[in-house]
């Protein structure tokens, strides 16, 4: 069943969405990412324009994020005071991003700098979490007990903050950067930014795993929406149709996720995102040196 998506300008199976919201949902509840560095590229592969891909997935992560955190407030696995801290520096990251995007949409570079952002950032990442992952693996099953790092530098910064869930006191200095850092990529990429937040919040703050996944959901949810309230009204690139279609089948799979993820320990969930990051990584990498099927772009010229 093809439908006109009014703002992308493209026809589309609405099944087909629906499935990929669905899948973007599953990976949501099960890893605490909003999933939008798997869909925003699946976007671009069926044919949406980048800047509409961008924005309007900002909306579908609002969606999917919201009905996972119900899941886990419900097991009382989120820190809400962590989470409006991490939220306040996503908020004042998103607006940053927002302009950055923009300028870059003046300059007609949208498209190169989102794809280049993915390729930096999931492969570092990736690679990094990937053989991070494999090392607590490895200890977990020579029964090796996990050791979290009481003090290190964060322990050390002022304006210092009890986290009580979380059973943390640091400095809200690193949670307040980590959250600008991941507002712009959200504004820029079109992500929840749950990729680089999760192992932060594991390895930087030194969180316990069973509260990472749904403090990060939570700040994902606000920061996300103010993201697209940003994106459409300065850009005008966010897609009702296209939105909606995600956002069925995102707050289902989210659902569905939550559940699957108990049946996983915290390593088993870590390493399998991160071959998730590595394996979109190496498509879009592909696609940026592999030479296109049709060498030719439909635009406006003069005199040619």
């Amino acid at each position: 069943m093809q439908i006109y998506l009014p703002i992308a300008e493209v026809s589309v199976n609405a099944f087909l969405l629906l499935g990929m919201g669905g899948l973007v949902g599953i990976l949501s509840g099960m890893f605490g990412v909003g999933g939008g560095f798997l869909m925003t590229p699946i976007l671009f592969f069926i044919g949406i324009p980048p800047a509409v891909a961008v924005a309007t997935e900002a909306n579908q992560i609002v969606a999917s994020s919201f009905s996972g955190v119900l899941a886990h407030l419900r097991r009382r696995t989120v820190d809400l005071k962590m989470g409006t801290v991490l939220m306040i520096g996503g908020l004042f990251g998103a607006a940053l991003g927002v302009i950055v995007f923009n300028y870059l949409k003046s300059l007609g570079q949208v498209d190169l700098l989102v794809k280049l952002c993915y390729v930096i950032f999931l492969g570092v990442i990736g690679s990094l979490m990937f053989v991070e992952s494999l090392n607590a693996l490895r200890k977990s099953r020579n029964n090796v007990p996990p050791q979290r790092k009481k003090h290190n530098w964060v322990h050390g910064l002022p304006f210092k903050m009890r986290f009580r869930v979380s059973g943390l006191y640091i400095s809200v200095i690193p949670p307040l950067i980590v959250g600008v850092f991941v507002g712009i990529l959200s504004a820029i990429m079109g992500v929840g930014g749950g990729f680089i937040m999760v192992p932060a919040m594991i390895y930087l703050l030194g969180m316990p795993t069973k509260v990472v996944v749904g403090t990060s959901l939570f700040q994902i949810i606000f920061v996300t929406g103010f993201t697209t309230l940003l994106h459409a009204t300065t850009n005008y690139t966010v897609d009702i149709a296209l939105a909606v279609l995600l956002l069925v089948g995102g707050v289902i799979g989210a659902q569905i996720g939550t559940r699957l993820g108990t049946f996983l320990k915290a390593e088993q969930l870590r390493i399998l995102l991160a071959l998730l990051v590595i394996l979109v990584c190496a498509k879009l990498g592909l696609d940026l040196f592999l030479q296109p099927a049709e060498i030719f772009s439909l635009g406006t010229s003069e005199g040619h």
